[in-house]
């Protein structure tokens, strides 16, 4: 299903992008969307894991880019938060006798994988500092 992660990671690494030789806390980053710190940790904990920022602890600790801004793609933020985007299936399980209801699921997982490979295309298309320069 969809979720805010996208939006919240690709605002966290636009400001990352806007200072890139500062570390920024999780405070400010937080302040930026009114969202709570701890929220914001958990997206950077993800974007350490994949070797997108690096982060020091201590008074003037926080957050930054580990790789130039224009050197990551929309999509691989896009990866790094959502294995794939669906937008739901039927919460009960479909009448296998009937023909839409047996092959329903099939079609949506078919329906859904091109619309990744869209949205993929897409996003692939899109820099970090392109994206940033719209602010």
């Amino acid at each position: 299903m969809i979720s805010g992660k996208f939006a919240i990671t690709l605002h966290i690494l636009t400001l990352l992008s806007k200072f890139p030789d500062e570390y920024l806390s999780s405070e400010f980053l937080a302040g930026s969307m009114n969202l709570h710190p701890v929220l914001i940790r958990k997206e950077i904990a993800n974007l350490k894991k994949h070797n997108i920022v690096e982060s020091k602890e201590g008074k003037n600790g926080g957050t930054r880019l580990l790789r130039p801004a224009e050197k990551i793609n929309l999509d691989d933020i896009f990866k790094m938060t959502f294995e794939k985007v669906t937008l739901g299936y039927s919460k009960n399980d479909p009448n296998p006798d009937c023909p839409v209801g047996k092959n329903i699921n099939n079609k949506l997982d078919e329906l859904y994988d091109e619309i990744n490979k869209k949205i993929s295309t897409e996003l692939s298309t899109i820099s970090l500092t392109e994206f940033s320069g719209k602010f």
